[in-house]
């Protein structure tokens, strides 16, 4: 297999790499990192992204847990832990890689390509951590780390600048309970191999769909589907439904009622 995608003549950077802030020096090691299984399969005894997106998941987590902890020493372990979940998650990591251009980049299936697989967020975020795998193999920790802070440093900032840490699932049930006088409740499906879950959720109010997410646990989906909701429910504000009448004995009867 070939380098094709984006290949720089006479060993310069590509343009993916400036982007990435990074220079790889094992080409091979590069490709494997933006191959997908679809495009292994159809090529045949082709390594997929696998491996390295498992090496780049613990990459990633150790640098930005790592950040957070220096970073913001007065916040507590709550808050930290909620940071770190609104970062390293399938969503933002999508559109870190959308960022980056590295749908264009991937090594597709003829099938997965024609179904739009360059913009999928499971495809996207997969193959942004194999990269990351890919540049610790490569260049080492530091260098990983540089990579990875390049992308996510300013998320991570912004979200205490801006005070967006939150749970999403606990803001639901705030809103949901104030608004529409109910709970959420969850609906949950799986799909992939088992060492490759993902999980869908639907948050269901008052038994009306209010927004589906993605995940790689069912956690991570169902705040990404709580999110949705959050947002839904405070641009459109709807309002607690009004109680259906009854012919409740202990009510004062209409006047049609008491004219019989």
């Amino acid at each position: 297999m070939r380098f094709r995608r984006g290949r720089a003549k006479g060993g310069r950077a590509t343009p993916l790499e400036r982007r990435l802030g990074v220079k790889i020096r094992n080409r091979s090691l590069f490709e494997m990192a933006l191959t997908h299984r679809s495009f292994a399969y159809e090529q045949g005894k082709v390594e997929t992204n696998e491996r390295l997106e498992f090496l780049g998941d613990a990459v990633l987590g150790i640098v930005v847990t790592d950040a957070l902890y220096n970073e913001y020493p007065g916040l507590p372990e709550g808050d930290l832990a909620k940071m770190r979940a609104a970062l390293v998650n399938m969503t933002v990591l999508a559109d870190v890689a959308r960022e980056v251009g590295l749908g264009e980049a991937v090594y597709l299936g003829r099938g997965e390509a024609m179904t739009g697989g360059r913009t999928k967020a499971s495809i996207l975020a997969d193959t942004l951590e194999a990269v990351f795998g890919a540049v610790y193999l490569d260049r080492g920790m530091g260098e990983s780390a540089k990579v990875v802070l390049g992308l996510f440093l300013p998320r991570i900032r912004g979200q205490v600048e801006g005070g967006t840490v939150q749970d999403y699932k606990t803001s639901l049930q705030e809103l949901a309970a104030a608004r529409l006088g109910t709970m959420p409740e969850y609906r949950i499906e799986e799909s992939g191999p088992d060492h490759a879950k993902r999980f869908t959720a639907t948050v269901l109010l008052s038994g009306e769909d209010f927004g589906s997410g993605d995940g790689r646990s069912k956690k991570e989906a169902e705040q990404a589907a709580a999110r949705i909701a959050v947002d839904r429910l405070r641009q459109g504000e709807p309002q607690p439904p009004s109680p259906t009448p009854r012919n409740d004995p202990g009510r004062a009867a209409t006047p049609r009622q008491a004219r019989g």
